[in-house]
């Protein structure tokens, strides 16, 4: 049976580790802030959110609250889950040329998955963008 170096192993593994965050980091770099926005169909609410869906930005309009709380908060929580799927969308095109197609596996893993193209709504103008 043949002899593990684990130096030798974990000193390639750390290269990889370290190769792999370069290569994130500059890619991230590149594409700018990852986050996903979405907005109600007339304008009254916008929210947009990083990968995972953390609330980043609310913006309401009065006419927002002409509905009541619950359905404000209804439409909120719709909306946030919206732009989730984007950021996530996002993520996974802005590292899925990183990590490859093994890595992909992981990324969808974390909830970072493509969106179908009939699943986005054509009055979404741009991913964190207005």
């Amino acid at each position: 049976m043949a002899e593990i170096d684990f130096d030798r192993e974990v000193s390639r593994m750390s290269e990889q580790v370290e190769r792999a965050e370069g290569a994130t980091a500059a890619q991230i770099a590149k594409v700018g802030k990852v986050t996903g926005a979405a907005e109600a169909p007339d304008g009254v609410i916008r929210v947009e959110v990083s990968p995972g869906g953390l609330l980043t930005r609310l913006e309401l309009s009065a006419l927002a609250l002409r509905g009541g709380s619950d359905a404000l908060a209804a439409q909120i929580m719709h909306l946030a889950d919206r732009a989730t799927r984007r950021a996530g969308d996002r993520m996974f095109k802005t590292l899925s040329p990183v990590v490859g197609q093994g890595g992909e596996r992981h990324l969808r893993s974390l909830g970072y998955e493509p969106l179908p193209d009939d699943e986005d709504d054509p009055s979404f103008r741009g991913y964190g963008g207005r």
